[in-house]
C-alpha cells in the first residue's frame, strides 16, 4: 500500500487573494505632503511590494525604486521581483519619515504614501487612510501617526473613566439620603 504525504509549501503567499489595502488621493488634485496611505499586513516587504506595486504600475507608470526608513522594517531586501521587472529598495534613516514610503517611476516621478503599521485596529487605519488621501492635508506621516496615537490614548482613557465611574455606581447609583429618605441640604 503507498500512502502519498502533501506537505503544506515552505512559503505560502496568503497576501496575493487578499485585497490590496490602499487609498490615493484623487487624480489630478495639487500636489500635498502625502499622495494617499497604504496599509500592508505584515512587515516584510518582499512578501508585500508586489502586490502594492502591481496595483500602481498601471497608474503611475513603472515602479522602479522604493525607499523606506529602516525604523519599522525588519529586512530590507535590495531588491524585489515584482511582474517580470524589478524593483530597487533603498532606505534612508535620517532623511526619511519612518512612517512614509517613497516610490519612484522613470516615467512620472515620485509618490509618497503613509504606511499604516499592519496592526493597527481598522477604524484607526481607515481614519489614517481618508487623511493621508486629503489633497488639502497639511500634516505629516508623522505628525497623522502622532495624532492617531493621542486619539487612541484619549479613548482609553475615557473608556477607563468610564469604567470607573460604572464600578463605583455610576449613573445609576441612587443619590445620598437622610434619615427621612430626603437629598441631604
Amino acid at each position: 500500500m503507498t500512502t502519498t504525504i502533501r506537505y503544506p509549501p515552505a512559503f505560502e503567499d496568503r497576501t496575493a487573494s487578499l485585497p490590496l489595502r490602499l487609498m490615493l488621493a484623487p487624480a489630478g488634485t495639487a500636489p500635498a505632503l502625502l499622495d494617499g496611505a497604504w496599509w500592508p499586513r505584515s512587515r516584510d516587504l518582499t512578501a508585500e511590494l508586489p502586490a502594492l506595486t502591481a496595483v500602481l504600475d498601471p497608474l503611475w507608470g513603472r515602479i522602479t525604486h522604493v525607499t523606506v526608513n529602516p525604523t519599522f522594517w525588519p529586512a530590507i531586501p535590495r531588491k524585489v521581483p515584482v511582474d517580470g521587472h524589478v524593483v530597487g529598495v533603498g532606505w534612508f534613516k535620517a532623511e526619511q519619515d519612518p512612517h512614509k514610503l517613497l516610490l519612484f517611476s522613470y516615467n512620472v516621478g515620485r509618490w509618497d504614501l503613509l504606511v499604516i503599521p499592519p496592526e493597527t485596529s481598522p477604524a484607526t487605519a481607515a481614519r489614517l487612510m481618508t487623511e493621508a488621501a486629503d489633497p488639502l492635508g497639511i500634516l505629516t506621516a508623522s505628525a497623522l501617526m502622532d495624532e492617531a496615537e493621542q486619539r487612541r490614548i484619549a479613548e482609553e482613557m475615557e473608556l477607563s473613566l468610564v469604567s470607573v465611574w460604572d464600578s463605583e455606581g455610576g449613573h445609576g447609583a441612587s443619590l445620598p439620603t437622610d434619615s427621612r429618605g430626603l437629598p441631604p441640604a
